[in-house]
């Protein structure tokens, strides 16, 4: 057997250990195992926060945005064709929209909300799976145009499904007058989603794009298309082909431009990042250097002894070089298995809760990537093994005759 790694062993697990060593030891591992989790834990949110709440974004809206600089788009049917030309062939689709401001009205209660019509037969796996009541219905229902509304507008408005709503919009985009009425237009509620972001279960009400364009007296005109890409590293550079061809009224912007403060948020969260790193580095490098400098002094005598039997300085060096790699391996792994058991528990159950209104989400978002684990678990290893460097070389310097003759 290698003669500094049976050396380190003995040290390690004799029994004879100081009690005081063994708990500073343990107390090593404990800190390696705790920063390894923490930071863990927390990529694990920030990347979860990142992916969820993009991933909602484009569900719901889209990779990139057409809309106008005026009020209304011309008839979608002959400039769908150019559009999807245009960025042939990384579009996965291209969905024209209506969307305007109206007011929405049941028997209880009245509330301001962003009606967008849609096309059924387009894309749109982001509603359709978080239906949570009712169905992805925007036929004709009873006579009456059908509509899907957020879980929290349901609540506000003490509806269900199958129940009547009113919609008031206005008419040319003036201000109501005995000359000028609303456009009022009467919808059964077919379905009720819960997509966890207040800016969509609170606001938003999707009808069929045909009714909405007779609420909003358009006719074939629509307001924006939505485009999602199978591919999205060729959002910028797409975003601006579209921009370069499409002239005015047309306004092109990428879902990064369009939520900009989201995702400006999104980056600030990731800034301490760096600070936390930094002070589990120096956590982890202080408990390395001063349980291997304790193991020193309470090995001294052993060290004369070996030095004097005929070990070289580079074997002493790394007997305790080995110590430091089994603190670090032990404490790394720990921390792995703490890591690993929390973000899972709060995945599979979510345990913690957030308020939606100010985080976007419900619950706090998990992303279990094995990329984490492995970046952490390394970098934490080759900082621990580096200061170890410093009490192995002080090991290595000391002299037989001076240990033995006062130990």
């Amino acid at each position: 057997m290698y003669f500094p790694f049976y050396i380190s062993k003995k040290y390690i697990y004799s029994k004879k250990n100081s009690k005081f060593i063994s708990f500073i030891s343990g107390f090593s591992i404990a800190g390696i195992a705790l920063g390894v989790a923490t930071l863990i834990i927390a990529l694990s949110i920030l990347g979860g926060f990142q992916r969820t709440i993009t991933n909602k974004l484009v569900d719901f809206d889209s990779h990139i945005q057409i809309s106008s600089y005026a009020t209304t788009l011309p008839d979608y049917h002959s400039s769908l064709p150019k559009i999807k030309k245009l960025i042939f062939p990384f579009a996965k689709s291209v969905n024209p929209f209506v969307s305007k401001l109206a007011i929405i009205s049941s028997n209880a209660f009245k509330e301001g909300v962003s009606i967008k019509g849609i096309r059924p037969e387009d894309t749109w796996d982001g509603i359709r799976k978080d239906i949570i009541e009712g169905s992805f219905n925007l036929s004709i229902v009873a006579g009456k145009a059908s509509i899907i509304i957020g879980k929290k507008l349901a609540d506000k408005l003490l509806v269900k499904v199958g129940d009547q709503i009113t919609v008031f919009a206005l008419n040319k985009n003036q201000i109501p007058s005995p000359d000028n009425l609303p456009n009022i237009k009467k919808f059964v509620v077919t379905g009720i989603f819960e997509s966890g972001m207040s800016i969509y279960d609170d606001l938003n009400a999707y009808v069929n794009i045909s009714s909405a364009q007779e609420l909003f007296n358009l006719r074939d005109n629509v307001t924006g298309y939505d485009i999602k890409l199978n591919n999205i590293s060729k959002i910028d550079s797409l975003t601006s082909i579209l921009s370069d061809n499409l002239s005015y009224p047309y306004a092109v912007r990428s879902i990064y431009q369009i939520h900009r403060n989201i995702f400006t948020w999104i980056q600030l969260q990731k800034k301490p990042i760096p600070i936390i790193l930094g002070l589990i580095i120096i956590v982890a490098v202080f408990n390395i250097v001063g349980t291997l400098l304790m193991i020193v002094l309470e090995r001294t005598n052993a060290i004369g002894v070996l030095k004097s039997l005929g070990a070289k300085r580079r074997q002493i060096i790394s007997i305790f070089i080995i110590q430091g790699i089994y603190f670090a391996l032990t404490g790394i792994l720990i921390g792995n298995l703490i890591a690993f058991t929390l973000t899972y528990l709060q995945f599979k159950f979510r345990i913690i809760s957030i308020p939606s209104s100010v985080y976007f989400m419900s619950s706090v978002p998990i992303y279990l990537s094995a990329y984490n684990f492995f970046d952490v678990s390394i970098l934490t290893f080759f900082l621990c093994i580096l200061a170890s460097f410093i009490p192995s070389y002080i090991a290595s310097r000391i002299q037989p005759v001076s240990s033995l003759r006062f130990s």
